[in-house]
């Protein structure tokens, strides 16, 4: 979600896109001894100084079967909700210490997630992401009493009564004034299977300006952005990261986690 403006969150337009919101239903189960990070190949690892820092830094990381993580090309800023960070529901296991993700809280979700489809506004995407290409008719229901709750979803096919109440249009373009941070982005899996009010609709999208905060989404800049696109792979079993320092360092040997620069 965007802040002060939405900032999308997240899962699948219905009618042409049912394939894509199978994939999402069906996110991974938690992973047993070998910790959460098994199957991945790929990893996007976003690290803020504490929970109320509405700023971070965002590193790349792959590997081979079984191999070490590696660090891809350079680190990058990027901006959070503005309150910061707090615990959502991902693939990782559930966590009792610290704030929890809840439906307006300003905060982006901290765990492992995975990775959706790339969207925007554009006819076609770049990159190797099933890509969403979004309408003026397209919305993210961000109202927890709806069973469309956290669903990317088509005005044609829906009905306008069932986006009613939406703050989150994806054509932010065509409903906010020429508003670019939809242009390109990314779904990131925060609560796929739409708990009621635990958060929806995040994602990964462009920012205005460097200092702009979102309402729970992570954003960076076209070239930072682009360049993520371009290199994710949906046959790596990408995830994403975002965690407190703190809570890196005490989880990396059980969740397999890279180490992070200083």
């Amino acid at each position: 979600m965007l802040a002060p403006m939405p900032c999308p969150r997240a899962r699948w337009c219905l009618s042409a896109l049912l394939l894509l919101l199978a994939a999402c239903s069906s996110t991974p189960p938690l992973s047993s001894a070998a910790g959460p990070l098994a199957d991945a190949r790929q990893l996007i690892v976003v690290a803020s100084a504490d929970w109320d820092a509405p700023g971070a830094r965002l590193q790349r990381f792959e590997r081979d079967d079984g191999g070490p993580w590696r660090q891809v090309g350079a680190e990058v800023p990027v901006m959070l909700g503005r309150s910061g960070s707090a615990w959502g529901l991902g693939v990782h296991p559930p966590q009792t210490q610290g704030p929890q993700k809840r439906e307006g809280d300003g905060r982006a979700p901290a765990g492992i997630f995975a990775i959706g489809p790339a969207f925007g506004y554009p006819a076609t995407g770049i990159g190797a992401l099933p890509y969403l290409p979004m309408q003026a008719s397209h919305y993210c229901i961000d109202v927890p009493a709806s069973p469309l709750y956290n669903r990317i979803v088509d005005a044609r096919d829906v009905g306008d009564e069932a986006v009613a109440g939406s703050t989150e249009p994806m054509r932010l373009d065509l409903h906010k004034d020429g508003d670019i941070r939809y242009r390109r982005g990314f779904v990131i899996e925060h609560n796929a299977e739409g708990v009621p009010g635990h958060g929806s609709c995040i994602f990964a999208h462009l920012l205005r300006r460097a200092d702009e905060t979102t309402a729970g989404c992570t954003a960076m800049d076209a070239a930072a952005l682009d360049t993520v696109l371009q290199w994710l792979d949906p046959a790596l079993t990408p995830r994403f990261v975002l965690l407190p320092e703190a809570e890196h360092t005490r989880l990396a040997a059980s969740w397999q986690l890279p180490a992070m620069r200083p």
